[in-house]
């Protein structure tokens, strides 16, 4: 979520658009509950309506559903201010992971909080679907971009290990559902990039992997390059940004045909990897993909189209 709005913030300015960006960053914050590498702001009303007015925007757009967004959120309402939001998180299933909490309750709620905006952008037909089925409304299609010349085939990492190499790039944490990855019975090795509240226990669970903790820029690129596979084990993503990058680096993708990676992975011309409720033979079916096919699936996502898709959906306050 952060890369997708910090990219479309750089292309709408370079599109000559003012854009202010109001995060957690700004105010004083605190830990959130089980996962404190993310920050919430404490008690932001007044500073966030200091902020607003004195930047006096033609749209708001609200993009998570935490103290800003709601502070941001009942700003607009009292102002009689249009805005959008954008249904990035499913919050409900990550508080299950958690806590075992049913995520019906969550859902309700969140219904309400989007009810409120003019629309809810959503990155993936299959969400859209899912989430009108909950009863949410107004849902704008919203897609998402790469970096086509960062994210590429060459150069590719030429890892240690014996091949073919099974990769998983992002966060290590429990809605990213690691073990169903790392259980696998697989040939070659596992690699795993990232970072998260779940590195230090994997580590320990699992000697025989690859942990290479973070990685930026071009180092990232050639670790997905460097892969025979990227493997996705989430079930619970909406996009999964990382899905495009690895196809951008001509790497096909094992993972489950569930809404993120079937959305993205729709309409290939060729093969670049396998959907399968059997994660293990999605791996070993993606080995013969075609790693040329994938870069050219990733080439039909921009992000120039990603921000022009965003600013159509925008509710302005004032006339186009």
């Amino acid at each position: 979520m952060v890369r997708t709005l910090a990219t479309v913030a750089q292309e709408l300015t370079a599109m000559g658009h003012a854009v202010e960006v109001i995060g957690p960053d700004r105010f004083a914050t605190l830990p959130c509950p089980t996962y404190p590498d993310i920050r919430l702001a404490i008690l932001p009303r007044r500073r966030l309506a200091r902020i607003i007015e004195g930047f006096d925007p033609d749209a708001l757009h609200v993009a998570t559903e935490g103290p800003l967004g709601l502070a941001a959120s009942r700003w607009a309402r009292r102002h009689e201010f249009p805005y959008t939001t954008a249904f990035h998180t499913r919050f409900p299933e990550y508080v299950r992971a958690r806590t075992g909490l049913p995520p019906g309750l969550l859902y309700a709620w969140l219904r309400r909080f989007h009810g409120f905006a003019r629309g809810t952008m959503v990155a993936t037909e299959g969400l859209r679907a899912e989430l009108a089925g909950r009863g949410f409304g107004h849902l704008l299609r919203w897609s998402r971009g790469v970096d086509l010349g960062l994210f590429r085939p060459q150069p590719a990492e030429d890892w240690p290990l014996q091949r073919p190499i099974f990769a998983y790039v992002g966060r290590i944490a429990v809605e990213k559902n690691l073990s169903a990855f790392l259980d696998l019975d697989l040939p070659g090795s596992k690699l795993v990039v990232g970072d998260g509240p779940l590195l230090p226990a994997l580590r320990r669970r699992y000697p025989k992997v690859l942990f290479t903790g973070p990685r930026y820029g071009e180092a990232l690129a050639r670790a997905y390059a460097g892969a025979d596979v990227f493997v996705f084990p989430s079930l619970t993503d909406t996009f999964g940004l990382v899905v495009l990058e690895a196809l951008a680096c001509g790497t096909p993708v094992a993972a489950f045909p569930v809404t993120g990676p079937r959305d993205v992975m729709a309409g290939a011309q060729g093969a670049i990897g396998a959907l399968d409720f059997d994660l293990r033979a999605a791996a070993l079916s993606a080995l013969g993909a075609d790693r040329a096919a994938c870069r050219s699936h990733a080439d039909r996502f921009s992000w120039r189209a990603c921000a022009e898709t965003f600013l159509a959906n925008l509710a302005l306050k004032r006339p186009r």
